[in-house]
């Protein structure tokens, strides 16, 4: 049995547990079974679970991965402990269930086909099956494999190196005449002059390197990293970021960590597309008069920075503050405190190359097609300045360029203030732009004219007079509604138990229904017919209603009805 316990996009840390290998216990004549119990991303020797397949039956799992539904109904093997799987058979797997992809090995140069079958393959089991890809795992590759939701691996592929006198390593694979004992490893294996022994020590390293990462919420940085070893690895990478739809419902909405942007890639990730969906689709700005288009800064939230004490001096209130960045495109000031706006950081060179030029002058159009602000002032130079110019003028916005020599000289500022002379003086509404970006909530249908921020930067409570409707989660900078605020957002991240009243988190199998909008991380109402919770979710909406197994929602507070 499998179940996941901790994900980081499709990548994920689980507990797999059963009934191993048959063993002769001493004190009995009989023979008994041991129990086992590995915490996946791991390499085992895989015989040890699969006690029921013999290596006589093994000539039937070689079924080509592409092969038409109709072969592998007729040659496919079927065993109790595992499900063998390939993108188009049609074994049904259970909740639980073991994957073998046999011949995965056959696809790691061919990104296209391994995307694919990735994505036809976890689109069509639930969501706690652990996956094994057999014969395919190295040091230099075991990153992307479970990046792209693989749970467990054997050592073959490092063997089989090994007998080819190959040396391994997290970088690549190299002529054991050329590496091995040259100082590069000083493994168990390298000091006994054992290549066998370290290529494995290699593969059991770089997993537990994984695992950390994805502890952390760093893998997708890892990632970039490791996938420069090959081509091909850098192209699945890619892939699985266009495919936006199957990677976005595995990506946590907030991360209680920071967000690198180190390389090109980074634009592309689901968390980056989506704040930017989010910011046009989504985000109700507090006017649409006029607005000022502003630099980011190093130092995050930015009105925590040098340069934003300056700007936010000669604006004081009387524009809609919009601040340009890579890789975000554009972050309004209602949300500069929101992962992953207030929790990122990218190489600062003063050069933005073609590809992150397209994809912001996109994002500043799309948002400026959508608001039809009135009036634009643009406080920007350098790259940044032409590209708000090529964005406004695709969305046929007019404008006027404040800045002259640098943006926070006294020159610069003067021209700023005086050029917002005669606007009236609106304060940033964060808590309605906050609340219709992470719940989706409308000027319609959520007032927040009566609601006022309390307390101290990053610890506010939102009040209705005295009754607290939100508070502020510090690591992320999102709202946490209490039952009064979950009043106030009329539907959206409603996940839906029976009639049961839960005495502690709620488990995937307790939940009937749940919004499809639902990711991990977010805010959501339990409802049931004897109670209500809030909470947060730890699973998203896909895989509440495929497990059934691990925690659904963490809950803060029940109410009884």
């Amino acid at each position: 049995m499998f179940e996941a316990v901790k994900r980081d996009g499709i990548a994920r840390i689980g507990i797999l547990s059963g009934v191993g290998s048959r063993v002769r216990c001493e004190s009995a004549q009989e023979e008994q079974t041991d129990q086992i119990r590995y915490q996946t991303p791991i390499a085992i020797d895989v015989d040890k679970l699969f006690p029921d397949i013999s290596d006589e039956r093994h000539r039937f799992t070689s079924v080509p991965l592409f092969a038409s539904e109709k072969f592998t109904a007729r040659y496919m093997p079927e065993y109790k402990d595992a499900v063998f799987k390939t993108p188009n058979s049609g074994n049904v797997a259970e909740s639980g269930s073991m994957l073998v992809i046999a011949n995965w090995q056959t696809v790691l140069d061919n990104p296209r086909y391994y995307a694919d079958a990735v994505i036809k393959i976890k689109s069509g089991v639930p969501a706690d099956t652990c996956m094994y890809a057999p014969a395919s795992a190295l040091p230099s590759n075991v990153c992307t494999l479970i990046c792209s939701g693989f749970d467990l691996f054997d050592y073959r592929a490092v063997d089989l190196k090994s007998v080819q006198n190959i040396f391994c390593t997290q970088d690549g694979e190299f002529p054991a005449e050329e590496a091995f004992g040259r100082g590069i490893c000083s493994c168990s294996g390298c000091k006994k002059g054992d290549l066998k022994e370290h290529n494995r020590n290699m593969l059991d390293n770089e997993i537990e390197t994984v695992k950390y990462f994805i502890r952390t919420g760093h893998v997708r940085e890892l990632l970039e990293r490791r996938c420069r070893n090959t081509a091909a690895q850098v192209s699945i990478m890619r892939l699985f970021d266009e495919n936006y739809e199957f990677s976005e419902k595995r990506t946590p909405i907030v991360r209680p960590t920071r967000l690198y942007a180190n390389t090109g890639e980074s634009m592309k990730r689901p968390e980056v597309k989506r704040f930017v969906n989010r910011v046009i689709e989504r985000f109700v700005p507090s006017r649409t008069d006029v607005a000022v288009l502003i630099p980011c800064s190093a130092k995050k939230p930015y009105s925590q920075s040098q340069s934003h004490i300056k700007f936010q001096s000669a604006i004081q209130n009387r524009a809609h503050e919009i601040i340009i960045t890579s890789p975000l495109g554009i972050v309004p000031r209602e949300l500069e405190r929101i992962y992953p706006a207030g929790h990122y950081d990218v190489p600062v060179t003063g050069y933005w190359d073609g590809e992150e030029r397209a994809f912001i002058t996109d994002a500043i159009a799309r948002y400026f097609e959508k608001n039809r602000y009135e009036k634009v002032f643009v406080h920007l130079d350098g790259d940044s300045l032409g590209i708000a110019e090529a964005a406004l003028k695709r969305a046929g916005i007019g404008y006027e360029v404040t800045a002259s020599e640098r943006l926070t000289s006294a020159e610069s500022l003067k021209k700023l203030q005086d050029a917002l002379q005669g606007y009236r003086k609106v304060s940033p509404d964060i808590i309605g732009g906050t609340v219709s970006y992470q719940f989706g909530a409308t000027h319609e249908n959520f007032d927040s004219s009566k609601l006022r921020l309390k307390g101290k930067f990053l610890r506010e409570k939102v009040l209705m007079g005295n009754r607290q409707l939100f508070s502020v989660d510090t690591e992320t900078g999102c709202f946490r509604p209490t039952f009064d605020g979950w009043e106030l957002i009329e539907s959206g991240y409603r996940v839906y138990i029976d009639n049961f009243v839960p005495q502690g988190d709620i488990l995937a199998p307790g939940v009937s229904d749940c919004d499809r909008d639902i990711r991990e991380g977010d805010e959501v109402l339990v409802v049931g017919e004897n109670a209500l919770a809030t909470g947060k979710a730890m699973m998203g909406a896909d895989e509440m209603l495929s497990s059934r197994r691990g925690v659904a929602v963490r809950v803060r507070k029940v109410k009884k009805l």
